[in-house]
């Protein structure tokens, strides 16, 4: 069943998601299809009256129909465009559900990835594919393929229209169509074939790095820079344009072939014609020579739509790949029988874990515990493993090696609802929603009341914040000016953490862009929100940590030093020198004294 699913193109995939819709899909096609026949019945209608004409000529009044095949073209023109707007109604309806069960089944899936596939910066992208690539989709279905079936249905109705009236300039029109298909099949094939996939990464990859040039403009203007220096950024736009000026390129003599034929119909017809009424009924072939001059633009915008159209099936096919890159990311396996922790103590055991295509482990065989209600802190340097080692707690991502605990249970065969419930995280980057401070702070628990969400604001030292905002708690975050230092976002983010009463807090570098009021404020909001816990944090600022239980000094992925500040400081390792390059730091001044 997975093989067959692999081998379907992007617009049958689309379709499988229209549910119960898929018959509106069907009848949007047919209803495309008659409209597009119901197109070709004015040209008949104009050749009749061609005929009709040029056999009484002068005497026009001597010919009664020429009045009744006017009103015929008129009508076949209303039902074309009404059958038309009926089989649009239909596929409307049926991509607007489309659309919305993609994306239905897309987050259905996304919150049940691991918290890490999020932390390692791929929401934003994510959020952008799921949209963007729905929405094309539900334009392939809502437009794009009724116009294909038109485009497809109208050529083989127009070939039996070509030979009803004069085989020979209806063979030449078909001989120009013809051509300009195999020409624009040749411009679609071999390297081109892949071309939309490339541009759309070519794409993606600009995007990415004029967000990065956008962010970097204030550093531009002060140093005066171009977006020469942004070798990244200028490398996207100069890959970007080789790509599709190689293309553009690669098409250009296709192209010029491609529309020469089917605007090129009309060179054939004269001379054809012109031989044809040496040796026919002049008046006759005059008739035929003016439908077939008149039908064989239109059989060139045929051509032209149905080049469109497969354009479109292109870009389906490249959304419902990215959409199922998505699809194919693994949730984290939920335990068979669920245990319950039994306490709020953690235990690393001989844990290793390497993240996604990097052959260094992150972790190596890291062993350490942090007893109930004792406090355990993580020191080292950048990329020493702090950071994964406190993801690893709340099952961000599950080890290959060893096993992480809480209460004697491994993570693993907690319930992912139990193990949320007993693990209060608070990241070094506080992201708030745009919401009222209320709802940000009762997002951790939603059925606090609002004495609970007050009483966590006042715990994490929230007072000063609430009292110059406009509406208090009520103040909505981003609008009308208001927002957040780094500080004062932490300080919510914790209140966040006091209202959930979790027994066991993560703080991945809490007061990492504080200043040193907001750093006062947060360390009493700590004394609140870890009183009674277990905690493991991870600090730069030594001077948070004197009084913890334990120190953990980690480096390349390893436990190196363990033990109280004391006790660390009088092995004179790692931490001891950590300990007095921090010191130097926080005497450091500038100024003349400081050069002394």
């Amino acid at each position: 069943m997975e093989k067959k699913k692999k081998k379907q193109n992007g617009l049958s995939q689309s379709i499988g998601y229209a549910g119960g819709y898929k018959t509106l899909i069907i009848l949007g096609c047919i209803l495309s299809a008659a409209a597009a026949v119901l197109g070709l019945a004015p040209y008949v209608c104009v050749w009749l009256v061609a005929r009709d004409s040029l056999a009484v000529f002068p005497n026009l009044s001597t010919a009664p129909d020429l009045a009744l095949y006017g009103w015929m073209a008129v009508w076949f023109a209303v039902a074309n465009v009404l059958v038309y707007f009926a089989a649009l109604m239909c596929t409307h309806l049926a991509a607007f559900r489309t659309a919305r069960n993609i994306r239905n089944t897309l987050m259905r899936h996304v919150v049940k990835l691991p918290l890490g596939y999020f932390v390692s910066g791929q929401s934003g992208l994510m959020r952008k594919q799921i949209d963007e690539n729905a929405g094309l989709t539900e334009d392939m279905l809502a437009h794009k393929l009724p116009d294909l079936t038109g485009a497809i249905v109208t050529p083989i109705a127009a070939i039996v229209v070509l030979f009803v009236f004069d085989w020979v300039m209806g063979l030449l029109c078909l001989l120009t169509m013809v051509l300009a298909l195999v020409s624009m099949f040749a411009m679609m094939s071999g390297d081109n074939a892949t071309f939309f996939h490339r541009y759309q990464l070519e794409v993606e990859k600009m995007s990415g790095e004029a967000v990065e040039y956008v962010r970097g403009i204030p550093v531009v203007k002060v140093f005066q820079q171009t977006v020469y220096s942004f070798k990244a950024f200028y490398n996207a736009i100069m890959s970007y344009s080789d790509l599709a000026g190689k293309y553009s390129m690669s098409c250009q003599k296709g192209q010029t072939f491609f529309l020469t034929c089917i605007n090129g119909a009309f060179a054939l017809l004269v001379p054809a014609a012109l031989i044809i009424a040496n040796s026919g009924d002049s008046l006759v072939v005059l008739a035929n020579f003016i439908f077939y001059a008149l039908f064989a633009p239109a059989c060139g915008g045929m051509i032209n739509r149905i080049m469109y159209a497969s354009d479109a099936v292109r870009q389906t096919d490249e959304a419902m790949f990215k959409l199922n890159r998505i699809l194919e990311e693994k949730p984290l396996p939920e335990p068979n029988v669920p245990k319950k922790p039994q306490g709020a103590s953690i235990e690393f055991r001989n844990v290793t874990f390497y993240y996604n295509g990097m052959e260094k482990p992150a972790l190596d065989h890291v062993s350490f515990s942090v007893p109930e209600d004792g406090t355990v802190a993580l020191v080292g340097p950048s990329g020493g493993g702090k950071t994964t080692a406190a993801s690893l707690i709340p099952r961000f991502w599950d080890v290959q090696e060893g096993s992480v605990l809480i209460g004697g249970v491994d993570v693993r065969e907690i319930a992912k609802e139990e193990l949320m419930r007993n693990v209060a995280f608070v990241f070094q980057d506080t992201k708030l929603f745009k919401k009222s401070l209320y709802e940000n702070i009762r997002s951790s628990r939603s059925d606090a009341t609002r004495e609970q969400v007050l009483a966590a604001a006042h715990a994490a030292q929230c007072d000063d914040i609430l009292e110059k905002m406009p509406n208090g708690i009520d103040t909505v975050v981003g609008t009308k000016g208001v927002y957040l230092s780094g500080g004062e976002a932490q300080r919510i983010a914790l209140a966040r953490a006091i209202l959930k009463d979790a027994p066991i807090i993560v703080l991945d570098e809490a007061t990492a862009f504080a200043d040193p009021e907001n750093e006062y404020q947060i360390q009493k909001a700590f004394e609140e929100l870890t009183r009674g816990k277990t905690v493991l944090m991870i600090a730069h600022r030594l001077s948070t940590i004197q009084n913890v239980d334990q120190i953990l000094v980690l480096n390349d992925g390893k436990v190196i030093e363990s033990g109280t500040q004391a006790e660390l400081l009088q092995q004179k390792g790692k931490y001891a020198a950590m300990w007095a390059d921090y010191s130097r730091t926080a005497q450091w001044k500038v100024g003349k004294e400081a050069l002394a």
